[in-house]
């Protein structure tokens, strides 16, 4: 298993790189299993890591009930954030950096302490947390025509790409996460709304539950990490000359730019 789980990271690697997709692994490998997959992105991370990246948080994804039974799974996943992933608000990217990219608006936690599983509540995570800033993940499957299960984006980093982070820090108490309201446009029509209860019912309740499960691999969330609770909303897709914009209210704006 150890020389698959290398071949099919290559695979991953390669994809990224040129931008050409790769057929599902779950057609081509029925029985990997969904630990097999962590294994992998954990191999495509290590490599990443020698070529000189480091890691600056981590993603969770699959926390809505709507896509939890689309991939027919009962928890989230998670990816890890790179600091080559990160870019400012306002960037301007180009769209063919991706295979089939789109976007999501999610809540970002900046951790002021360390969180080590497995017994973490979202009372913990809220009084571990330094601020909270208004992101966009852009997300896209290095997995052909987003026909993946969940052993697949889970190889595939969470199926992450990128992370837009906003300017502006907010503290926890200023704001009830739960309901903390999110409107997305693209090219300025309104596009989607949210609240911070379609992570988990809760966006700490998220991060909760990736430090319990990043402990099943001997991992913690580290002091100064950026960890990405989960979408408000729907992802939408992308092509070249969208502006994408998410408006957290008080929390403050995010936006991106595809050429």
């Amino acid at each position: 298993m150890k020389v698959l789980i290398k071949e099919l990271a290559d695979e991953l690697l390669q994809a990224e790189q040129t931008c050409r997709p790769i057929s599902p692994f779950t057609e081509r490998y029925p029985n990997l299993s969904v630990s097999d997959s962590y294994n992998i992105q954990l191999e495509v991370v290590g490599q990443k890591l020698k070529q000189g990246s480091t890691v600056i948080g981590k993603k969770v994804g699959l926390t809505s009930d709507a896509m939890q039974q689309m991939l027919g799974v009962d928890e989230p996943d998670y990816g890890h954030l790179l600091d080559g992933m990160k870019i400012e608000s306002g960037s301007v990217i180009p769209v063919d950096s991706f295979v089939s990219p789109k976007v999501e608006a999610e809540i970002g936690f900046i951790l002021a302490e360390d969180l080590s599983g497995p017994n973490i509540t979202y009372v913990d995570v809220l009084m571990a947390t330094k601020y909270i800033v208004p992101t966009l993940e852009i997300i896209d499957s290095r997995i052909a025509d987003w026909k993946v299960k969940l052993a697949d984006t889970v190889a595939d980093n969470g199926s992450s790409a990128r992370v837009v982070v906003g300017d502006k820090f907010s503290n926890v108490s200023e704001v009830d996460l739960r309901t903390a309201g999110m409107t997305l446009y693209k090219n300025n029509s309104l596009i989607a709304t949210g609240a911070g209860a379609a992570a988990l019912g809760h966006p700490a309740q998220a991060v909760a539950w990736l430090a319990n499960k990043l402990s099943e691999f001997q991992i913690s969330l580290k002091a100064g990490e950026l960890i990405l609770p989960g979408a408000l909303s729907g992802a939408v897709s992308v092509q070249c000359n969208d502006e994408v914009q998410a408006d957290f209210g008080s929390l403050g704006l995010v936006s991106i730019k595809f050429v």
